[in-house]
């Protein structure tokens, strides 16, 4: 007789994946409505273990050291774009390098547990922050996002919560919590949620200090529950966890008027012969070089949310020399642009050196950093951009005498500053 068990129908038991018999199997697994082999169920454990990797490695492919961007190579892709800032694309470079390996560490045999290095940058208006941000997306294998703080709220007040940040990381993610746990956020005008005072507040800081302190959780690493569409969170509302152990927080914000906390943190002491040699070697041109975590907390940080930012850099200010080469040397310079734009009417657009050369100048004296080249040409073409196209024409020269005509006619003068 058969050793296959029999069942009511008179028909034998058989795995209902692979359809062999019990007794071709070791043993048979009976559910409700079917059976399954010890086969058949440990290559279902391989496959659920290789989606399940796939969904948690870095763009449904597993990352490894070969594959990497290494420092170096992170800088010399940012220097295609982003002209000058040595400094803060090293630090850039590192930290995102770092974060790689971070997420490698789980192959690790040892204890050593390497821990995350949030990145701040201070750096005054039109310096590179968020160009650095956007740029170093274009090369990276995890899910980026930059987003804005100056709309967050504390909870339950008007504007949105500081879990709308990692919202935002979900659906760069498409949904993937694997792979958004693995990403890396970008806040911008972090300096806008500093707290109004020094002083710790009695009352309620809903758009500052109230802010700092609910980043806390996310910068240090924990488990927030985000609504997945964003907004208002609501009782009912069905939530996603996303885990922020992984996450990368990279900080940016101008610091307006911070070089005047520093400059009195570097002369406290202004007496004595000593003090005189020290305050001589100060390059006051450039005071952000010298920046320093006590300068942020007397901006208005709170000393909790520095520390969980450990790595601080600057960007410089942008002299003349690199607002020159800002203007027509990275992949997408301004010039190149437009350059571009009249390419695709089929007219051929070329700039008289000196045209660049008065560019500059300007840009200098309004003070607007390498946004006040974007403005300052802007102007220059607009007439030109508005006629060409309905012309039958192959080729376009900017002159000098042209620029300083169509600047003298507008109203650039407003964006001089006093």
């Amino acid at each position: 007789m058969d050793e296959s068990k029999i069942t009511k129908n008179g028909k034998k038991n058989r795995c209902s994946f692979c359809g062999r018999l019990e007794s071709e199997v070791n043993f048979l697994i009976t559910g409700m409505n079917g059976y399954i082999c010890d086969s058949c169920t440990t290559q279902a454990y391989e496959i659920t273990k290789e989606a399940l990797d796939a969904s948690t490695s870095v763009g449904g492919k597993k990352l490894n050291m070969k594959e990497l961007p290494k420092p170096l190579e992170i800088k010399a892709f940012l220097d295609q774009y982003i002209i000058g800032q040595n400094d803060a694309k090293r630090f850039l470079s590192v930290s995102v390098y770092n974060h790689y390996k971070r997420l490698l560490q789980k192959d690790s045999k040892d204890d050593v547990e390497i821990e995350k290095s949030n990145i701040i940058m201070v750096g005054s208006t039109g310096t590179g922050k968020t160009l650095l941000a956007r740029t170093i997306a274009k090369l990276l294998h995890v899910p980026f996002t930059i987003v804005d703080a100056t709309v967050l709220t504390e909870a339950g007040y008007v504007g949105e919560d500081i879990e709308s940040i990692l919202t935002r990381l979900l659906q760069v993610a498409d949904y993937n919590v694997g792979e958004a746990e693995q990403g890396i956020v970008f806040i911008d005008e972090i300096d806008k949620i500093a707290r109004k005072g020094d002083n710790p507040s009695i009352t309620r800081d809903v758009s500052g200090e109230g802010v700092q302190q609910g980043l806390l959780k996310l910068l240090e690493g924990s488990v927030v529950n985000v609504p997945p569409q964003g907004g208002r969170k609501h009782p009912d509302q069905k939530m996603i966890a996303v885990n922020t152990k992984n996450i990368l927080f990279i900080c940016g914000g101008a610091f307006d008027g911070i070089e005047k906390k520093i400059a009195q943190r570097l002369n406290t002491h202004v007496v004595g012969y000593g003090a005189s040699q020290k305050n001589a070697s100060i390059n006051k041109g450039n005071m952000m070089q010298y920046i320093a975590p006590q300068d942020l907390k007397s901006f208005g940080l709170i000393p909790e949310i520095i520390g969980r930012l450990p790595v601080l850099t600057y960007l410089e200010p942008l002299d003349r020399s690199a607002l020159r080469a800002i203007l027509t040397e990275p992949k997408n310079s301004i010039v190149k642009q437009y350059v571009k734009l009249f390419e695709m009417d089929g007219v051929n657009l070329t700039f008289q050196t000196d045209v660049f050369e008065y560019i500059v100048d300007k840009a200098v004296e309004y003070k607007l950093g390498a946004r006040g080249l974007r403005s300052i040409v802007e102007t220059i073409m607009m007439d030109v951009m508005f006629e060409i196209p309905s012309q039958d024409q192959k080729e376009y020269e900017v002159t000098l005498s042209y620029a300083k005509a169509q600047l003298d006619k507008s109203n650039m003068v407003r964006l001089q500053t006093a």
